[in-house]
């Protein structure tokens, strides 16, 4: 049986919140502590960005500015989204070397998240796992989760929710009218569900923390030891971690690569165009392209796909360079390059991406 640490954090800031578990990871890639299990609360709101979001595409700035949210891009996939007290986060940090942890995405999410189903089921609610990454309750999404590779560390985070503010889940997200948002709200509250709603009150947190605790020691039979941070972590996340998370080069990231506002092909000059599709797969992709007749000149790939490692995807714009838009080719380097790599993609495909880049073809004028 693995011996692991629990971390408690309490209730902390929200930098602290989000991204202290990274630098636990550094910590467990580099031999300096042992597979970890953190718990933590926000202790104030903040909106959470996707690794591979567009910053000003998916967030209002100025609401959240205006009401003094701090918007914090995290280091997995996924989307963006607002998170405050009312959720409890637990956050995964172990060594690839485990013989405990799944090698792929896939399968960590479906055995981890057992645990997750099993704290809400001990509530009396009956909780089901729904590939790729959700916890559900009678249909409705009851736990959002991500999961990446830090260095040759494996993390898994994911939520409990207590509670859910869903008028401030839509009012954070930059959308095209008031109406959209409208929309937005309601199907949020239709299909995202919490503690509250199912059970009519909210448990106390630390009980939900105790629950957390005792699934996954079950789920992963593992013995967990109460613990705190060490001092080398505290310095990893003072000098490496909190510093690139406040930077805007962190937070922006992307922002300079997008090359088109709009959904359709702007000529720029002669057989020189600009572009934009959207390709929903399991998860979205988003591709902007500079295109000399069917030549991919310059290409940004986003969307709220996840990849263990979240960085192959500026390996894949950089082999996109000078492709031609035709499926075999583009079909010849994605797959040269995902098989190189051993990059993960939860629910997702080579041919997914194929798919997403073919779809500038049609925004082409004829």
């Amino acid at each position: 049986m693995e011996s692991w640490r629990l971390i408690d954090l309490g209730k902390a800031e929200p930098f602290t919140a989000q991204t202290f578990y990274e630098a636990v990871a550094l910590a467990v890639s580099r031999g300096l502590s042992s597979n970890t299990l953190l718990l933590v609360q926000p202790a104030s709101s903040y909106v959470c960005l996707g690794f591979h979001q567009e910053l000003e595409r998916e967030i209002d700035l100025e609401y959240c500015e205006e009401k003094g949210l701090p918007v914090i891009r995290r280091s997995q996939g996924g989307g963006a989204t607002y998170l405050n007290s009312d959720q409890v986060f637990y956050q995964v940090v172990a060594s690839k070397k485990s013989t405990i942890i799944p090698v792929r995405a896939e399968e960590l999410f479906e055995k981890l998240l057992r645990a997750t189903v099993r704290v809400y089921q001990r509530l009396g609610l009956p909780a089901e796992f729904k590939p790729i990454n959700d916890v559900i309750v009678g249909g409705k999404k009851i736990s959002g989760n991500g999961a990446g590779l830090i260095e040759s560390a494996v993390v898994l985070v994911g939520n409990i929710i207590l509670d859910l503010d869903y008028d401030s889940m839509s009012r954070v997200l930059k959308v095209p009218s008031e109406k959209f948002r409208d929309k937005m709200a309601k199907s949020m509250s239709e299909w995202v569900t919490s503690l509250r709603r199912e059970l009519g009150y909210v448990p106390e947190g630390e009980m939900i923390k105790g629950l957390i605790a005792e699934a996954f020691e079950e789920v992963l039979g593992i013995d967990l030891q109460k613990a705190e941070p060490s001092e080398e972590e505290r310095r990893i996340w003072e000098e490496e971690v909190k510093p690139k998370h406040r930077s805007a080069e962190w937070l922006h990231m992307g922002g300079g690569r997008r090359l088109s506002e709009s959904l359709r092909a702007v000529k720029i000059s002669g057989d020189v165009h600009v572009a934009e599709v959207d390709h929903k797969a399991a998860k979205l992709i988003r591709v902007s392209a500079e295109l000399r007749g069917q030549e991919i000149q310059d290409i940004s790939i986003t969307g709220d796909f996840f990849m263990m490692p979240e960085e192959t995807v500026n390996q894949l714009e950089v082999v996109l360079r000078g492709a031609k838009i035709e499926g075999a080719e583009l079909e010849e380097r994605i797959g040269r390059l995902f098989g190189e790599t051993g990059v993960q993609m939860p629910g997702m495909s080579p041919r997914d991406f194929v798919e997403a880049i073919m779809k500038l073809r049609e925004a082409l004028p004829s």
